[in-house]
């Protein structure tokens, strides 16, 4: 097994000979920049850290990872374009540099290439990751609708809203781990296992996101703290918040969560105030342990070694340690 850095910079090699512009230019260009644009590439990495968990060589895998890190980037594309985003990464975003034409154009062929990419692998690999990819997708997508609906609704349950993080964040996760283990052939049971620990791992790191963007530190985030309450959006905490305040403070926290004010800073302390008298902060980081351990609890089903349990366990703590 090799170490997290060494499969970031063996998927970037790998990326770097993928990503070539050719023509037309106005098409691949915006490709290339989106996939340049760089981050973490955790999706990725997870694949090629699986197929090492259940015994490949890493590199069988590569093409799959890419394809996760391509539809993961196309969905950027155009949720960007949704949003109307100025900026992705701190750079321009991709129908902001070019336009909303190029945008949309350009995100459609990711899609396909990310389809290619499968056509590496023999007739059964191909069915099982293209099936795998087909469903996640379109998860992806449902996930992607609720997030749009929930933005004008003020009756959005927990349930709904876990339900809304798990397709349009978590599957993903699991599906990049679930990707590896169908490239080393592992068994069915296996799959499943793994895919479920990367999606209950998904659920816990969005929540945990969710938290952070109230109460993270500024230097350590990496994006601005407060923003989710700037933007009146429904989070978990937001919701719990509603949940178990006052009538009072709920009352306050939703005239708060319907207005742009000239004061941003006094709007989210006061919201950050609410969500821990009421109880919501607490109940956000009891969530966030529960998904996590749950995530843990399924490594016990699967037939790998212990030292492999124990990376997988490590590699856990290691994302979710983020200042919580």
């Amino acid at each position: 097994m090799l170490s997290i850095e060494t499969y970031q910079q063996k998927f970037v090699e790998y990326l770097e000979d993928y990503s070539v512009v050719k023509e037309p230019k106005n098409l691949y260009e915006p490709i290339q920049y989106i996939l340049k644009l760089g981050g973490k590439r955790m999706r990725p990495v997870l694949t090629l850290m699986t197929s090492e968990i259940f015994n490949s060589d890493f590199k069988s895998s590569l093409n799959a990872a890419l394809s996760i890190e391509v539809f993961h980037n196309f969905s950027l594309v155009h949720d960007d374009i949704m949003d109307d985003a100025p900026l992705r990464r701190g750079k321009e975003t991709v129908h902001e540099k070019w336009d909303i034409n190029t945008g949309i154009l350009s995100g459609d062929a990711m899609l396909i290439m990310a389809y290619q990419l499968f056509e590496a692998y023999d007739n059964n690999t191909f069915r099982a990751l293209a099936q795998l990819f087909s469903k996640t997708a379109l998860e992806v997508c449902e996930g992607q609708q609720y997030d749009v609906d929930f933005e004008t609704r003020n009756d959005v349950t927990i349930s709904e809203y876990l339900k809304m993080i798990e397709y349009k964040t978590a599957v993903l996760v699991g599906a990049a781990m679930k990707m590896g283990a169908i490239v080393a052939e592992a068994s069915e049971k296996d799959q499943e296992n793994i895919y479920e620990f990367g999606k209950n791992l998904g659920i816990a790191f969005q929540l945990q996101d969710d938290y952070l963007d109230a109460f993270g530190d500024p230097k350590t985030f990496g994006k601005q703290v407060g923003g989710d309450i700037i933007e009146n959006k429904k989070t978990f905490l937001y919701i719990n918040a509603l949940n178990l305040s006052i009538y009072e403070e709920r009352i306050q926290l939703q005239d708060l969560f319907s207005i742009s004010p000239t004061n941003p800073d006094e709007k989210i302390e006061i919201a950050k105030q609410i969500f821990i008298d009421s109880g919501a902060t607490k109940a956000t980081k009891e969530a966030i342990h529960t998904y996590t351990q749950k995530a843990f609890g399924v490594l016990e089903s699967l037939n790998i070694s212990e030292d492999k349990k124990l990376l997988l366990k490590q590699f856990g703590e290691q994302l979710m340690n983020r200042n919580i």
